[in-house]
């Protein structure tokens, strides 16, 4: 009987990473890993660079979330260059903002999380993407989801330069304003937006949530972990994606606390271990209590659901109407399941939307006072913005000409690993008994991953220890001859 199961790759992910599950000798699970064997090391490549370059080098983390990396280095070069932007300039980055966190959560419904359950959990592997889901729901609905991508992309190169890697962020502001016929462009697309968040809302209801088998999983016990849940807020504790204080909850919802981003080294602490080369973050008060949950671990996490529970509600009519739907539906606050995330992610889209609408109509986003000129020397700076993915923190330190003397990124994934790896030993130990194992139960265990919509190309930048390099030697006939490892 194999005493090891791996899965690798991973799939419908950004970045890489395996699973590494070990077996008793009666064949049931006796631990599981999420291991993350790449290193990008973004963090080093940004030392003896002049500060106002990082909100053009840390998107080259990502491609799927470069858009989060350039909003959260500019708001760290706001605070580097203790400049204050001038209100059409908030504006306009919370409005680009929620255009993003629209396209980005779509991509992650219709094409990552979203076949799991579209085309089926246990479905063949060749039909769980966006062409089986295209297959199941019509055409005519992938007509949609294409046009709500391109649309939204378009607005973003019109008013970010780029949609890939964004260069309109700078200290103090951005480097153009929106004009009247961007904002009406921008106003016609939200309007479609909200319209296609609702449809893909009613999807999620009609495929999912009235799927009897669906909807025992994303209930059940297999994918569930009682965590802290984290998530910026605004002044009235309502989900903000693009400024606030930052919020964490217990596992009974209660606040435990409430941080500006100056204070995130006083409540986060940052654990490393051998076998993988993403951190894993820890609320530093309770203290690392190795992969368990509950009340006394450290254990947090981030992501839609998280934010959702770390909220006392919405910022916007529809989508506050949804999350009371979804909290009434899955017995209160707080939700600890985490399949529930994609219902989250849903109503965080129609909310984009909602706020791409108020702000695109706001006469104040034509503006051209967007820019104060930074005049103080800088020394230290931090931003932190919600990522779709989670809470992302950028932290800088240069010395009196602005060039970066140390820098620190903690991104979602790197909050979410603890969860991510407790998720898939429980999900391995529930599903894999007396060593029976087929492609199906794999991917029931990948699915507790891949609701957190993870990004491992930016979870892992330091290094634990030594990078264990690997050389395999072979002959003219391609036989192994040697390994040697460092």
């Amino acid at each position: 009987m194999a005493k090891r199961i791996t899965i690798d790759p991973i799939t419908r992910l950004e970045g890489h990473g395996k699973i590494e599950i070990f077996l008793d000798d009666k064949g049931n699970v006796e631990n599981a890993y999420l291991q993350v064997p790449e290193l990008r090391g973004f963090e080093q490549f940004c030392i003896g660079r002049p500060a106002e370059e990082l909100a053009r080098i840390t998107p080259r983390i990502c491609g799927v979330c470069p858009t989060a990396h350039h909003m959260a280095s500019t708001k760290a070069l706001d605070d580097l260059f203790k400049v204050d932007p001038p209100p059409a300039a908030k504006k306009i980055r919370e409005l680009f903002y929620n255009i993003f966190m629209l396209e980005d959560h779509t991509l992650h419904f219709y094409f990552l999380g979203g076949p799991d359950f579209v085309v089926g959990p246990t479905a063949p592997a060749a039909e769980r993407n966006i062409l089986g889901v295209l297959a199941k729901v019509g055409l005519e609905i992938g007509g949609k989801v294409i046009k709500m991508r391109r649309e939204c992309r378009e607005l973003m190169t019109m008013m970010a330069g780029k949609v890939i890697h964004p260069v309109f962020g700078l200290p103090g502001g951005v480097s153009k304003g929106v004009k009247k016929e961007d904002a009406e462009k921008i106003q016609t697309v939200a309007k479609a937006g909200v319209e296609f968040a609702q449809f893909s809302l009613k999807v999620f209801e009609d495929i999912v949530l009235k799927n009897k088998d669906y909807l025992k999983l994303i209930v059940g016990d297999i994918y569930m972990n009682k965590t802290y849940s984290m998530g910026m807020v605004d002044n009235n504790n309502h989900v903000n994606y693009y400024d606030g204080l930052v919020r964490v909850v217990d596992t009974n919802g209660k606040e435990f606390v409430k941080f500006k981003p100056r204070d995130y080294a006083k409540v986060v602490a940052e654990h490393v271990e051998p076998w993988s080369y993403i951190k894993f973050l820890y609320l530093k008060e309770v203290g690392w209590k190795g992969f368990v949950d509950g009340q006394e671990s450290g254990v947090y996490r981030v992501a839609p659901m998280a934010r959702l529970n770390a909220a006392d509600g919405m910022s916007t009519p529809l989508a506050q109407a949804e999350y009371e739907k979804l909290f009434k539906t899955l017995g209160g606050k707080p939700v600890q399941l985490t399949l529930a995330t994609h219902w989250a992610r849903l109503i965080e889209a129609l909310n984009a939307a909602e706020v791409m609408l108020k702000l695109s109509q706001d006469p104040e986003i034509t503006s051209d006072k967007f820019r104060t000129i930074p005049t103080a020397t800088p020394e230290e700076g931090i931003g932190i913005v919600e990522a779709p993915r989670g809470t992302l923190f950028h932290h800088y330190k240069t010395d009196k000409n602005g060039m970066i003397t140390d820098c620190n990124l903690i991104v979602a994934t790197q909050n979410n690993s603890a969860v991510m790896n407790m998720g898939i030993q429980k999900a391995a130990k529930a599903l894999i008994k007396d060593g029976n194992v087929n492609e199906g139960i794999l991917n029931l265990i990948e699915l507790t991953y891949r609701a957190y919509d993870p990004c491992h190309a930016c979870g892992t930048h330091s290094l634990p220890g030594n990078y264990p390099i690997e050389v395999n030697i072979y002959d003219a006939t391609k036989t192994l001859v040697k390994t040697i490892k460092k």
